[in-house]
């Protein structure tokens, strides 16, 4: 899909740099990808603060027992 975007250009060249990308879109597209991927990590740290814990269970007895 093609869309016109105004974008810092400052910005898109800072970000370049820093990704190793070498096209524009490459940019925007990760850019856009973490966007959406930062509210689905803050969703799963959120699902473990209501998982209740064992504070007997032993982790290492379960790998000598493989």
């Amino acid at each position: 899909m093609t869309t016109n975007a105004k974008i810092n250009e400052k910005l898109i060249q800072e970000a370049l740099q820093l990704g190793g990308h070498l096209t524009k879109s490459a940019v925007i597209e990760e850019a856009l990808q973490e966007y959406v991927q930062h509210p689905k990590q803050l969703e799963v740290v959120r699902l473990f603060r209501t998982i209740e814990y064992d504070d007997d269970y032993d982790y290492k007895l379960q790998r000598q027992k493989q």
